[in-house]
Formats: C-alpha cells, sequence, structure tokens
C-alpha cells in the first residue's frame, strides 16, 4: 500500500467527522468543510453533535495532527478525498443530488493525476459514476480511471449509539479498478477493527447500503401497522410483540416514529430509481407513506384518550418530551416529533415541547417552534396530556403523572414508562 496516503474528508457532519478523526490516527488527515463556525468549534475542540468526544477530538488535534479547516487551498496537497455530505430529499420526495454535486466540484477543484476519491453518502446504485465522477472529470480537466480513480465506501453511522462506533463498524468497500478496490479496502482496513467487506463493484455497494435501511423501513413499518390493528382491537402491541418474540426466528422490532436522515430518507432514492427502470416499489412506498403517517396517529391516539376521559382538547395544556428523532442524541432532522405538534396545533396552542438533548435555536431555525430545555423551565402548571416522544434517559425516571392534572392523560410512544403509568402507548 502507498504508504503517503494524504486524507482530506469533505463533510464533517454527524458522518465525516467520526471518519476524519479515526483516519488521522494512520494517516495525515484534513477535513474540510463550508460551515466556518463548524470549524472553528471543531479546532476549538469540541463536536456539537456529540458524535466525537471532546477528549477524542482534542487527541487527535494535539496528537495526531488532525485539523479542520474551510479553506480549499489546505486540502490540495491530499491525493485521497473522501466525501461524506448530505444527500436529503426534496419536498416532493425526490432525491436532491445538490450537497453531492458541489461536494464533486470542489474534488474537481483540487484533484491530481493519480489521486483517489470515495464516497460515503447514501446513494441509489450509479450516482457515483453517472452523477458525481462527471462532475469531477469537467472540472479538473482529468479522465476518470486514467487520471484519478473513484471508490465508494457507504456510511454506517447510527447517531447516539456508542457501542458502534466507526472503528468498530464492518464496512463495504469498493473501487472503479480492482487495484483500486485494493488500495481503498487496505486503507479503511487499517483503521478498522472489524475490517470490511470488499463489494465487486461500486453499484454493489451502493447498492447494499440502499437496503440496509429500506428494509429497517418496511420493518418497522409492519409493526407500526400492527399497532395499529391491535390498538384498535384494545390489545397491547408491544405485549404481543414479546410473545412472538420466543419463537427463534421472529426478529423483535418495535413500532415507533421513524425519523432521521436515514431511514425515512434513503428509501426514496431506490424508489425513485426504480421507476426509472418501469419497476412499482409497492412494498417500499407503502411503508413509507405508513411510517410518514405515525406523528398524526400519535397525537390523534393522544386525542382519543383524552376524549375518553372527558377531557376538552379545544385549548387544552399539552406537554410533548422530546423533539430528537433519536433518544439520547441532539439530531432533530426528519424528526417526526413536529407531526405530532402540527397535528395537536390544530387544536390548541398551549403545547409545551422539553428536549434537554436538542438545541433551541436549531429547532427554532428548522422547524419554526419554541422547545424548552431545563425542566425548571417548564410552565408552572400541570399539564392535560403529556406525551412521551422519545426515551431520553433523563424522561425515563422522571415522574411523569406528577407533570399531569388530575384525570389527565399521559401517551407513550416509545413503551417505556411503568403501565399503570400511561393511558395509552404505541
Amino acid at each position: 500500500m502507498n504508504k503517503d496516503i494524504r486524507i482530506a474528508v469533505i463533510g464533517l457532519g454527524y458522518v465525516g467527522l467520526p471518519l476524519a478523526r479515526l483516519f488521522s490516527t494512520k494517516y495525515k488527515t484534513v477535513g474540510y468543510d463550508l460551515n466556518a463556525a463548524r470549524v472553528a468549534a471543531l479546532m476549538e475542540g469540541h463536536d456539537a453533535t456529540l458524535e466525537v468526544t471532546d477528549e477524542l477530538l482534542q487527541e487527535a488535534i494535539r496528537e495526531h495532527g488532525f485539523r479542520c479547516t474551510a479553506d480549499l487551498e489546505e486540502i490540495r496537497d491530499c491525493n485521497f478525498y473522501v466525501v461524506a455530505v448530505p444527500t436529503p430529499v426534496d419536498e416532493n420526495n425526490r432525491p436532491d443530488l445538490k450537497p453531492l454535486w458541489g461536494a464533486s466540484e470542489t474534488v474537481g477543484k483540487v484533484i491530481s493525476k493519480g489521486d483517489i476519491v470515495v464516497y460515503e453518502s447514501t446513494v441509489y446504485p450509479g450516482v457515483t459514476e453517472e452523477e458525481c465522477l462527471p462532475v469531477v472529470e469537467r472540472v479538473s480537466g482529468l479522465k476518470f480511471n486514467t487520471d484519478f480513480f473513484a471508490g465508494y465506501s457507504p456510511e454506517r453511522i447510527n447517531p447516539g449509539d456508542k457501542t458502534h462506533t466507526v472503528e468498530k463498524i464492518k464496512k463495504v468497500t469498493s473501487g472503479s479498478t480492482p487495484e483500486i478496490a485494493d488500495l481503498v479496502d487496505e486503507v479503511y482496513n487499517s483503521v478498522l477493527v472489524n475490517g470490511t467487506h470488499k463489494a465487486p463493484s461500486i453499484k454493489v455497494a451502493e447498492a447494499s447500503k440502499i437496503i440496509e435501511n429500506s428494509q429497517r423501513d418496511v420493518n418497522i413499518a409492519f409493526m407500526n401497522e400492527l399497532a395499529k390493528i391491535f390498538n384498535a382491537m384494545g390489545i397491547d402491541t408491544h405485549d404481543v410483540i414479546e410473545a412472538a418474540a420466543s419463537k427463534w426466528n421472529f426478529i423483535k422490532l418495535s413500532p415507533g416514529l421513524v425519523g432521521g436522515h436515514c431511514i425515512s430518507v434513503d428509501p426514496y432514492y431506490l424508489i425513485q430509481k426504480a421507476q426509472v427502470y418501469g419497476v412499482l416499489p409497492r412494498v417500499m412506498s407503502n411503508a413509507r407513506r405508513l411510517n410518514d403517517g405515525m406523528g398524526a396517529y400519535v397525537a390523534n391516539q393522544t386525542i382519543r384518550c383524552m376524549n375518553k376521559k372527558g377531557l376538552v382538547v379545544k385549548d387544552a395544556r399539552i406537554l410533548i418530551l422530546g423533539i430528537t428523532f433519536k433518544e439520547n442524541c441532539p439530531d432533530i432532522r426528519n424528526t417526526k416529533v413536529v407531526d405530532i405538534y402540527h397535528t395537536l396545533k390544530e387544536y390548541t396552542d398551549n403545547i409545551t415541547i422539553y428536549d434537554p438533548w436538542a438545541d433551541a435555536e436549531h429547532v427554532r431555525e428548522e422547524y419554526g417552534v419554541e422547545i424548552v430545555s431545563q425542566l425548571s423551565t417548564l410552565n408552572a402548571q400541570l399539564y392535560d396530556a403529556v406525551i412521551l416522544a422519545v426515551a431520553h434517559k433523563e424522561f425515563q425516571t422522571l415522574d411523569v403523572r406528577a407533570l399531569t392534572c388530575a384525570g389527565g392523560v399521559v401517551y407513550d410512544v416509545k413503551g417505556v414508562l411503568q403501565r399503570d403509568v400511561v393511558d395509552g402507548r404505541l
């Protein structure tokens, strides 16, 4: 393997920063991001996403020479470029490749003969070779697979997960030629505890990533559909799952809100591409529709519980616990808790959202919603309904009943509260 690998990671979010920090333990590594404020905070030794601890980040800067920059010239000397930018969808759930095109232009401005660019962003099969590399060619004036080479190694970061951290993830790798595939695989393998799986082509690697999250989306949609059925029948869904899980080959999953930047977004990339080939992916499309409707369902189930208790829904005082898309994590991307909020907003303006993990300013900018970040700042009142939407550790020991008025409703989306405390759960 070429011992003079100099790595630039483009995009320092939930995926790029942990990877760049890890690479810096073995290679000269520079992290590049357009957000100068983000770069400045990282160089001061703090990651607001909490994916990299301050201790590890500061050690990488101090001991390994890791640095972050918003200056394109500082990555010109690199020869192994890793693109880790978001792949969102637009308002019509169509793939939005603008971040990838922009990152590819960035690479094209600095790439030299013999260099390699590896994409980590989740995409449908063909994006790397059909959408990204032509941009690199156009901007650089170099020819793909003659002057520069490419690879694809899909990210597997799970925000907030402190067990399956980047160095412990087994990663899929691939390359544009057999020799480049070997080199990309060796570079990743050199920093990973559990090694790699080398795919036979870039398109296979792209497809493997997109079905990982699509499979989870479909499985959770099935559980959400079961929850709707069993709730209508007056049967506790979690009791049913526990009983079914006693069989050795039952896959135990729970119903819930499907948000975030992966499971609730990635399937749309494959759905769109399948339609181009004349295939209508009914199962995936129905799963997306079902999961996207669960926020409104939770709100309506809460209203149903209130009606059964004789509580007036109009102008009711409601507390929502949590707004991040998952527990013990500050990530609010595509959170479905806002769907609960907006559905209830049709009946009352007296809604409070409490989340000790989320950044209040970020929530305001992203969703136009105000939240409180400390329990002590809650209004000195009792609530007609409390919805536990996110299973933050702080909420699991919270006396939720003490926050409700006499006869108030507690609805548990996550199924983590004691059963005698709740009036309904998903």
